[in-house]
């Protein structure tokens, strides 16, 4: 565990999780409670993080929230695996709710237009092994597990087919083994603060997360709680503290959990 801002105090941040009447924990998934895999549905949580998850949700001490770029449909796996049922999918773009809704959010009719001439020019890097990925707003394409040489390639043509695309109603997020043209109007910054609108004022709150698109939620979050940085090695970031998965991830989860008290 490394402090990465100055002003945090750790040990009186997990009294006031102990005190705090709320706790509420938002999680993205792939690369912070399960390592990267090519292919997603097979990326399980890192050993114990999935029971630890459940004893905190089933003593009712903690509010867990999934916030992930992957699509609500591909979500509920993991979900059912570590025995949650909130989440924002799709960067924000699809909410399911505590109590079972489903919500999707609409883009706009042009970011729409957009989206399909961005998902046709992407089309043909099929052939050097990438993936293309359509979700409710924004296309994405995947090169993990590619070899060095396609990705590359794959990379220079995906820029120059979409340069002409984004800008205006379209943001472009680049992510590890990946970019994404995602749809403005939702991000998972947003899902965050709408999270935090139903809390009580003195909520423990934390948003774990690894990727470049998580650093608008670090950001949200910093005004009520904590943003904690989960990967194996540090990169630049706006999060308060960096956590090496999965030892150190496991150990702030169960501290949590436990209300505070260190294990």
């Amino acid at each position: 565990m490394r402090v990465l801002n100055p002003d945090l105090d750790v040990e009186q941040f997990f009294r006031h999780v102990k005190r705090a009447s709320e706790r509420v924990l938002l999680l993205d998934y792939d690369g912070t409670l399960a390592p990267f895999h090519k292919r997603p549905e097979w990326a399980l949580p890192y050993p114990r993080v999935a029971d630890i998850l459940k004893q905190g949700t089933r003593r009712r001490s903690t509010r867990v929230v999934i916030v992930s770029g992957r699509r609500l449909a591909d979500l509920r796996g993991p979900l059912a695996r570590i025995g949650l049922r909130e989440a924002w999918a799709a960067h924000g773009w699809e909410q399911l709710t505590a109590e079972g809704e489903c919500v999707d959010y609409q883009p706009t009719n042009l970011a729409k237009r957009q989206l399909l001439v961005a998902e046709a020019r992407s089309r043909g890097l099929g052939m050097h092994g990438v993936r293309v990925e359509r979700k409710a707003a924004s296309v994405a394409v995947h090169w993990r597990g590619v070899p060095r040489y396609a990705s590359d390639l794959a990379q220079e043509k995906l820029r120059g087919a979409w340069h002409r695309i984004e800008g205006g109603q379209l943001d472009l997020l680049e992510f590890e083994d990946g970019i994404e043209l995602l749809a403005r109007g939702h991000n998972k910054g947003g899902a965050v603060l709408e999270v935090l609108s139903n809390c009580s004022k003195d909520a423990a709150c934390a948003y774990l997360g690894n990727d470049t698109t998580d650093e608008d939620a670090f950001a949200a979050v910093k005004s009520r709680g904590l943003a904690v940085l989960v990967r194996p090695g540090l990169r630049p970031t706006c999060a308060d503290l960096w956590l090496e998965p999965p030892h150190e991830l496991v150990a702030f989860l169960e501290q949590w959990c436990a209300g505070g008290e260190a294990h």
